[in-house]
């Protein structure tokens, strides 16, 4: 199955310390970019980092969680679905990175249909990301 690349623009705080995250640590090429926003390339998708400036006067956000497997997942999030050596590699270059998780890198329904493995954490700007891989890619949807 090809799929095509989706497109995400999504806020961030500082450019600066985006270019380091998605660049750096999660080794996204970085494409276009302005003074206000960075093109990067998450895994054959686009992602576009554009600048939101916080100041005194904005409210903190709060940011809302629901309960799976035990876990607090925040909502809203966003990532990519990986395949399994990727994710495993991924998953060992944040550990190394001394990534904070929100949720750690686990294995859920183990040994059953739509086995996969997970984790969640925050970009700079607390952007939630999840990223999955699925044992056999072909459960992705199984019930």
């Amino acid at each position: 199955m090809t799929i095509p690349p989706f497109h995400l623009a999504f806020p961030v705080s500082d450019l600066d310390s985006s270019r380091e995250f998605y660049g750096r640590l999660l080794g996204c090429s970085e494409g276009r970019s302005s003074e206000t926003w960075i093109d990067f390339d998450l895994f054959g998708h686009q992602i576009v980092a554009h600048l939101k400036p916080t100041d005194e006067s904005d409210a903190e956000e709060e940011r809302h969680e629901n309960p799976v497997d035990g876990h607090d997942v925040p909502v809203p999030h966003f990532g990519v679905v990986l395949p399994w050596d990727q994710w495993q590699a991924l998953s060992g270059r944040l550990q190394a990175a001394n990534m904070k998780f929100v949720i750690e890198p686990y294995i859920r329904f183990e040994g059953q249909v739509g086995e996969q493995a997970t984790m969640f954490f925050l970009d700079p700007s607390g952007n939630a990301l999840e990223f999955k891989a699925f044992r056999d890619p072909s459960q992705l949807f199984a019930k």
